[in-house]
């Protein structure tokens, strides 16, 4: 199923969705979410489901093929071999279209490698490798031509037809890609439902609906549902017609269906249990320090201008320090001269050490971020992680 989370800027689709998934951070929740009639658990949650952000995030020096490998080998299950992974991983190249592009550098944003189409299918595809049974996209075709757009979309499609729930907040979409949902969940401003239901072929429901409601002017021919559907329900409207289109779903037999159909999926069906993970992560401690030590190597290994001025550094700090020192140890007659031999490995360590905090600097920001995304996603803990860093180092 394809939903399309809709409304107005500040209508709080973002902040649903991230409440949904488990993603948000601060302000105050309240209500309770279920799983298959179960209470959510944030942790057993996070291995079955996926989140694509609105900025695509990922290791600018690795390759997309390595990308989606590093994701897939950290998120599925132990049981799963690597062969298997890696066939699971070609299989997902191809059904998002990145066969041509599995050998090509991601780089960063705006600078080179990927273009923004190619970003957001490799965000996509880095969710799919992990198998989830739902992925939420945060605005999926935001900053992306009508072209784009439409591949995005394809590829967003072509993961439904493989049985996975997909839930997509959109802003003014295309008739095309507006009808290409299955669901809809509009709001208005302040986070009310104004519509739950079906689209239906060429939204005529969602059309149907809205023309239902007295004063609301019928859609004129060839009109984009999506746009004529957010000028009849906006604030303005509602002051027009004298009416709240929130009190209006409530009262609706729509609204009646919903409210059913979540009391019915509230209580778990008879036989079942709730779903259990032995471990917060699906590889071992040692199994998250060793993939992340395989990707930082690739990350530092193509960094050439790192290298370079590191080596370049190192070189200088210690033909001044020679050419300084030199042959100090052989004039050596009290513990000052001792002590100036001890000063001269001191600064040398202290030179070299800070002059690559300094160059690594940059590296580590970009990386950082990427960091934050990848532990949201269950991939692995903040310990393996900042040891791979360390021993890389």
């Amino acid at each position: 199923v394809l939903t399309a989370l809709m409304g107005v800027s500040g209508a709080g689709k973002t902040t649903l969705m991230d409440v949904l998934s488990g993603r948000k951070t601060g302000g105050y929740i309240e209500g309770e979410v279920y799983i298959s009639g179960y209470p959510k658990n944030q942790a057993t949650f996070a291995r079955m489901s996926g989140y694509c952000e609105q900025n695509d995030i990922h290791s600018p020096q690795i390759t997309v093929r390595e990308s989606l490998l590093f994701s897939a080998f950290l998120r599925l299950p132990k049981e799963v071999t690597d062969q298997e992974k890696k066939v699971f991983v070609d299989e997902v190249m191809e059904l998002i279209e990145l066969n041509g592009l599995k050998d090509a550098i991601v780089g960063l944003p705006g600078v080179n490698g990927l273009s923004t189409e190619q970003r957001k299918r490799l965000t996509i595809a880095v969710e799919l490798v992990a198998n989830p049974s739902i992925i939420f996209m945060d605005e999926p075709t935001s900053g992306l031509d009508a072209r784009a757009a439409a591949i995005v979309m394809r590829t967003v499609r072509n993961t439904v037809n493989t049985g996975r729930t997909v839930v997509c907040t959109i802003h003014q979409p295309s008739i095309d890609i507006f009808e290409a949902f299955d669901e809809l969940l509009l709001l208005k401003r302040g986070g009310q439902v104004i519509y739950s239901g079906p689209l239906g072929r060429n939204s005529h429901k969602v059309v149907e609906y809205f023309q239902e409601i007295p004063g609301v002017p019928k859609i004129k021919e060839k009109c984009n549902p999506a746009t004529w559907m957010l000028d009849v329900s906006s604030a303005a409207a509602e002051v027009r017609l004298k009416i709240d289109f929130a009190e209006s779903y409530k009262s609706s037999t729509m609204h009646q269906r919903n409210k059913a159909l979540v009391k019915e999926l509230s209580k778990p069906p008879p036989g079942t249990s709730d779903l259990y993970f032995p471990s917060q992560y699906s590889q071992s401690s040692f199994g998250q320090f060793k993939f992340c030590l395989w990707k930082q190597w690739w990350t530092y290994w193509r960094s050439p201008d790192y290298n370079l001025v590191r080596m370049f550094f190192a070189f200088v700090t210690a033909l001044v320090l020679g050419v300084i020192f030199w042959r100090v140890g052989l004039k050596m007659r009290s513990s000052g001269d001792l002590l100036v031999i001890v000063g001269s490995m001191y600064a040398a360590v202290m030179f070299v050490g800070c002059e690559n905090c300094i160059c690594v600097q940059p590296v580590v920001a970009v990386e950082r971020t990427v960091f934050y995304r990848e532990q949201a996603a269950g991939m692995y803990s903040a310990i393996p992680y900042a040891l791979a860093q360390v021993s890389k180092h």
